[in-house]
């Protein structure tokens, strides 16, 4: 890309907007550990959604998507729409008890659900597993892309890209904290769905390509239009691929395995958004609006450029041909995206840049806040510094910050691919996601039962990385959720129940509904001391419900969009008329609740 000095202008524009705000409310976010990293629970649903849909719309999610297209056709995203189930079940079932909770990280919330030393052990543990180790691959992914991008479109080194990239979001995430990221991440998502929509727009008037209609007559491309993938199970490499692309996804993995922004349950910064909220009407709607968009709206400019890179890069030999200077550990299908992007007019490519750097430093400033948050209030505050001032807190949290920056950059220029990433991370959390589910829901889950899970899975992730042979992909994760869960299901087994007092102190805060909790309800009633149960509308069957509406609803408006692309008016017409009926039926079903006072 050669880049006028309007692209720069705009770059340039984006950059400063991201650092003002920063700087702005820096003040604020200074005072305490609750504004650096709650913003005082004071955000508005619709900002916390959209800053959520922000944070998902990472500089490597268009490359990932790009690479399924490539690979399987559209049918390939099932990998990830499938998670679409556990979005509805948070909306419906958990932001509500998230809100409610009132702590500070999600990882605050394992003294509140579990007691005594291994409670404390396992929020300790969390909070630099997953605040540290895991936050780290994440930002190492998401940085990977950047690397990509910034070669091919600017020939860029990866350190020229990891320095500039990370300086700029650490001057607004370091000194903004939390309120900085959702303001910035509101105005970096405008930018980042604008510069989307002109990538889709070149690509698919490349001279190679010739409009929409001939893209998608294409010969290389129209085989990779089915919504759902083929049944063949007769070939092995078919079954295969139809087992991690759609039966698998829907079946196991939504449900089985730990993924950002998709956590069974709720969990992450997710949490720290419904956490952040006026009330509960804001954490739920705050929940909804994310899920709607993010699947949706969002995914059909990445598909049309992944469809029209299959006509100007059939493959990854003509990728390597056309950018020579990319290494070739660096070289996969993902790398089609930022190669698709070279081709915008002048005057645009500022967007289009401006609009990936957009989607790098909001996912960054999220994960690197987020990460934080935990170093501070789960593991200095709560077993190094009890007393600590918020001064000294703040402080810690902007130190962990910058480490965090400089791990992720290292960890990204080991890492090859997207998916490699994506892989890691399904594989590091199959198995734990049911506990996550059942905790909220059944008073046997205890403390040990998640060490166990967390341990067992992390094993299992470690060992096929270093035997990737010895099974087949669909096999691993098979494996890997069937081994977890009856390790930690035996442990709950052969370990005791929390303490009484727990149970019954949880049930009075967070008031769980469904048959899960009768006893801890009974056992209070008739020891004299009765706990007040779920509201009206609250019912773990009515919560199903709308969950299986919700994910009608937008499953249907997400092909709608597609055969409106696809010029298929009627199947359009039907499919938006299945999304509005779905959507008519759940507020029907939905009784507002008034909003609470929960603690701050």
């Amino acid at each position: 890309m050669q880049l006028t000095t309007i692209d720069w202008a705009i770059i340039l524009a984006v950059i400063a907007v991201a650092v003002g705000v920063g700087a702005a409310v820096a003040r604020q976010a200074g005072k305490n550990a609750s504004q650096f990293f709650l913003s005082g629970r004071s955000m508005s649903g619709v900002w916390l959604g959209i800053s959520i849909v922000a944070t998902t719309f990472a500089a490597d999610t268009p490359g990932l998507v790009t690479e399924f297209v490539r690979q399987d056709g559209i049918a390939g995203n099932w990998r990830w729409w499938a998670l679409l189930l556990t979005g509805m079940l948070t909306v419906f079932l958990y932001a509500r008890l998230w809100r409610r909770s009132g702590v500070t990280t999600d990882l605050e919330f394992y003294e509140l659900r579990y007691s005594g030393p291994p409670a404390a052990a396992l929020r300790a543990f969390r909070a630099i597993y997953l605040g540290v180790v895991f936050n780290v691959i994440v930002m190492a992914i998401v940085s990977l892309a950047a690397i990509k991008i910034g070669q091919v479109m600017f020939g860029f080194t990866p350190i020229q890209v990891l320095l500039w990239g990370g300086l700029s979001t650490l001057l607004f995430s370091t000194t903004g904290g939390f309120r900085a990221v959702i303001l910035t991440d509101c105005i970096l998502f405008v930018v980042a769905i604008g510069g989307a929509v002109a990538a889709a727009y070149f690509a698919v008037n490349h001279p190679d390509v010739g409009g929409l209609a001939n893209l998608l007559t294409h010969e290389r491309v129209v085989g990779k239009l089915n919504l759902v993938p083929a049944w063949d199970w007769s070939n092995p490499d078919a079954r295969e691929s139809l087992l991690m692309v759609f039966i698998i996804p829907l079946s196991v993995q939504w449900w089985s395995m730990w993924y950002p922004s998709a956590e069974p349950g709720g969990g992450g910064y997710l949490a720290q958004r419904m956490l952040a909220a006026k009330n509960e009407n804001h954490a739920v709607g705050a929940v909804m609006l994310f899920n709607a968009v993010h699947y949706a709206i969002r995914p059909w400019p990445w598909i049309l450029v992944a469809l029209a890179s299959l006509v100007v890069f059939p493959t990854v030999t003509d990728l390597g041909i056309a950018f020579p200077d990319i290494a070739q550990d660096k070289l996969g299908n993902d790398l089609a995206y930022p190669a698709m992007l070279t081709f915008a007019s002048e005057g645009w490519q500022g967007l289009i840049v401006a609009s990936l750097l957009a989607a790098y430093m909001s996912t960054i400033s999220t994960h690197l806040n987020w990460g934080s948050s935990y170093v501070v209030n789960d593991f200095y505050q709560r077993f190094i510094e009890p007393n600590a001032s918020d001064r000294n807190l703040v402080r810690v949290g902007r130190v962990s910050t910058i480490i965090m920056m400089l791990l992720a950059s290292l960890l990204a220029l080991w890492l090859n691919t997207a998916e490699q990433g994506f892989t890691i991370l399904l594989q590091v959390g199959a198995g734990t996601g049911l506990i996550y589910i059942l905790r909220w829901y059944w008073w046997r889950i205890n403390a040990y039962a998640e060490i166990v899970a967390m341990v067992i899975s992390f094993a299992i992730a470690l060992f096929f990385q270093w035997s990737p042979d010895l099974l087949s992909d669909s096999q691993q994760l098979c494996a890997g959720v069937l081994i977890t869960t009856c390790c930690w299901m035996l442990t709950i087994m052969l370990t005791p129940a929390e303490s009484r007092e727990t149970l019954e102190s949880f049930c009075r805060l967070i008031r769980p509904a469904g048959p899960g909790w009768a006893k801890v309800y009974r056992d209070a009633e008739q020891a004299g001391q009765p706990i007040t149960g779920p509201g009206p509308g609250e019912s773990l069957p009515l919560g199903i419900l709308r969950m299986v509406l919700g994910c009608i609803g937008i499953y249907a408006a997400l092909f709608a969009v597609g055969y409106a692309l696809f010029g298929n008016t009627m199947v359009c017409i039907t499919l938006g008329s299945v999304s509005l009926v779905a959507a008519l039926l759940l507020l029907a079903t939905y009784r507002r609740q008034p909003a609470r006072s929960t603690p701050s």
